[in-house]
């Protein structure tokens, strides 16, 4: 759960006296500071020369954070993890206090698609706290047991109750939220698959339906418009359209582009292989919505995907403080050999991965194996990763040609 200790912060008072002088107050102190002490703006990159043994604290900017709202976000086995680590970054840079609740007996879940996440806390140590919103990602089996939570149903039809913001994804409109009688003359939409299970007269075909406090959406290609309409009714606009561009994902849709770095000749007469194999490398302080979505995307394409950790554990704890549990350890990985190796956050996970590979004559050789088809990529799966893959370049001299 994500905590955000402050030492002598003002009062809501004092910050609303103030808020006309901040913008100034604020270029001053920058002028005045020297480089070397100014803190950045977050931007969900963390870069570290050496490899990092503890868990990195997800950083929130203090210009983001307006007040704080206290989010839930339940998982079980089978939970579309795409949809849930979503929710969970978008609403914890918005500001909000998010709880990854598990409604197994364990904290350790598996995802529809093989990613093992780590949650906070068990469901049972939320049955009598109260949220300012209750968000449900969708997946199968995962909606069919949070329908089965006992717990939850009562959290979530208190929630409705209370007129307070309750929201779901995917399946779990159809899946979890009809069941309990939550969707009552209520606006919904969902995955086309269980579309034709919501009530007839009240079932609509958008990516984003609001009805009162009930917010649904179709799936895992419309996490981040879910995400972010919940963040607009929590924090305000301003906040959802600072998380956005922060993302990129505004530049993404206003100016989509695709660069061929090199092209590739294919043959008829030449064989696939059945199965390929991808090695991704992963650190404390990894973007976890890049970790999961290509991991997510790969496995739903026949692709075998090894998540791999550069730390001492198994598990490590992601830019957000999205816990993931990794396949193997670097050094068990670096056993196999892989078609292609790709790096979530290049920033961070390079340099650790490069640092461990000056005492693994394996690893390193298969780093080398990062060619110009393997960064375009990496490129493509973000539209803002061009400064990256530049500061790749130079760390490494690997030429980059268009």
């Amino acid at each position: 759960m994500l905590s955000l200790g402050v030492s002598l912060s003002p009062t809501l008072t004092e910050r609303r006296l103030m808020s006309s002088m901040c913008s100034v107050s604020t270029m001053v102190a920058l002028v005045s500071l020297p480089v070397s002490k100014r803190k950045p703006r977050s931007l969900g990159l963390n870069a570290s020369a050496s490899p990092s043994t503890e868990p990195t604290t997800p950083y929130i900017d203090v210009d983001v954070v307006s007040t704080s709202k206290k989010v839930l976000v339940p998982i079980g086995y089978g939970t579309e993890e795409i949809e849930a680590v979503v929710l969970v970054d978008v609403l914890r840079r918005a500001g909000a206090e998010v709880t990854l609740a598990s409604v197994e007996q364990k904290l350790e879940v598996e995802g529809s698609s093989g990613t093992k996440l780590l949650a906070d806390v068990l469901i049972s140590k939320c049955a009598e706290q109260v949220f300012d919103l209750v968000a449900l990602p969708g997946g199968m089996p995962g909606a069919v047991r949070l329908r089965d939570c006992v717990t939850l149903e009562k959290i979530m039809k208190r929630q409705a109750e209370d007129k307070r913001l309750y929201g779901a994804i995917s399946m779990a409109p159809a899946v979890t939220l009809l069941p309990w009688g939550l969707l009552t003359r209520k606006k919904t939409t969902g995955h086309p698959a269980f579309f034709g299970k919501l009530p007839t007269f009240w079932a609509v075909k958008t990516n984003i339906q609001i009805s009162g406090e009930l917010t649904t959406s179709r799936g895992p290609g419309t996490s981040f418009q879910f995400a972010l309409s919940l963040a607009n009714q929590l924090f305000g606009e301003t906040t959802a359209k600072t998380v956005e561009e922060v993302l990129l994902l505004r530049d993404g849709y206003q100016n989509p582009k695709t660069e061929e770095f090199n092209s590739v000749d294919w043959s008829l007469n030449r064989t696939p292989r059945v199965r390929q194999h991808v090695l991704m490398p992963v650190a404390n302080g990894s973007e976890e919505v890049e970790v999961v979505t290509i991991a997510d995307v790969l496995r739903r394409a026949k692709v075998d995907v090894t998540v791999a950790s550069v730390e001492r554990s198994l598990r490590i704890t992601a830019s957000q403080g999205t816990k993931i549990v990794t396949d193997k350890l670097i050094g068990e990985a670096a056993e196999s050999s892989y078609d292609l190796i790709l790096l979530p956050n290049v920033y961070r996970s390079l340099n650790i991965s490069r640092s461990y590979s000056k005492n693994n004559k394996k690893l390193g050789e298969y780093m080398e194996l990062l060619t110009l088809h393997q960064l375009s990529c990496i490129n493509t799966v973000y539209s803002g990763r061009r400064e990256q893959l530049c500061t790749f370049q130079r760390q490494t001299g690997v030429q980059m040609t268009e």
